[in-house]
């Protein structure tokens, strides 16, 4: 079994596979849970000191923030995995 793996930004690299959703960290919901996982030790920042554009939900509970756009990702997963996005 090997694992799906995209660059998100900075040398860094997520087995994406694992994500169960790629959202903007704007809303208040969102900032809890980052805080929630920060205070479980859950939390996986990824940014490189950068601003925060991605939070990424695993399956196992972490979250990850990460500099790069949602849809930036959400491309470089579909390129990877030969799939054509169009931008609405």
């Amino acid at each position: 079994m090997s694992a799906e793996l995209v660059h998100v930004g900075f040398g860094n690299i997520l087995a994406i596979d694992k994500a169960l959703a790629i959202v903007p960290p704007g809303s208040v919901p969102i900032k809890r849970m980052i805080q929630t996982a920060r205070g479980k030790g859950l939390l996986i920042d990824l940014t490189s000191g950068r601003k925060t554009k991605a939070v990424i939900v695993m399956d196992s509970g972490h979250i990850v923030l990460a500099a790069l756009n949602p849809e930036t990702i959400a491309g470089r997963l579909a390129a990877s995995r030969g799939v054509v996005v169009k931008p609405e």
